[in-house]
């Protein structure tokens, strides 16, 4: 556990980020599982990837995995760059 002079102060903003359906709904579950708000994992993964290093644990990527079945995420790296929005119905 970090100490409290080892902390970091910082100032955090509101984003009205978009991202996929059922992505944000495995994030979200993910955070819970992992007793952490939805802006504290989106951090972590965020610095983790800017340095090139893994984000999770053997452990927490099996809950990944059973996460992906129950919201039905198939999409995977490889699809990052290929998500196109579909037309909303009016």
């Amino acid at each position: 556990m970090p100490t409290a002079k080892s902390r970091r102060t910082v100032v955090r903003v509101q984003t009205g980020v978009r991202m996929e359906k059922r992505l944000l709904q495995l994030l979200k579950a993910l955070a819970g599982t992992l007793d952490l708000s939805f802006g504290d994992l989106l951090e972590g993964i965020a610095l983790h990837a800017l340095e090139g290093k893994a984000s999770f644990s053997a452990q927490t990527l099996a809950k990944v995995k059973d996460l992906r079945r129950v919201y039905g995420l198939t999409l995977s790296a490889k699809d990052s760059h290929l998500l196109v929005e579909r037309a909303r119905r009016r």
